[in-house]
């Protein structure tokens, strides 16, 4: 088992249950091929650095899952199909990747752990 993070990009004409059934759609698949899902973040609208499909906003899902490395060729499959999507990126997490999004999100600084005692 590898961990990735995905971040997805939606066209911003989605309504908010249209979001949120795509977001179910994605989890339920890496679950049902034997994967684990981490973290979910949907980010929400935000704007484009360029225009895509003539769209200069999109909504933002990021996802962070354990899954076999298999599973990735065919969740792009099924995101290539899917024309709700703008954009999809996926990013292989090392450890120390895992130990800093870990960190952030129990609310513990993500900088440099040591301390300076005086």
């Amino acid at each position: 088992m590898n961990n990735y993070e995905l971040m997805v990009i939606f066209t911003p004409v989605l309504s908010e249950d249209d979001f949120k059934a795509s977001q179910k759609k994605y989890t339920a698949f890496i679950k049902e091929n034997g994967g684990s899902i981490v973290h979910e973040n949907p980010w929400g609208l935000k704007s484009l650095a360029y225009p895509i499909a003539k769209k200069t906003t999109g909504l933002y899902w990021v996802m962070e899952y354990s899954a076999p490395s298999s599973l990735n060729e065919q969740l792009k499959i099924q995101m290539l199909r899917d024309e709700n999507i703008l954009r999809h990126m996926f990013t292989a997490l090392d450890k120390y990747a895992v130990e800093y999004n870990a960190r952030k999100r129990s609310g513990v600084s993500a900088g440099n752990s040591k301390t300076v005692e005086a």
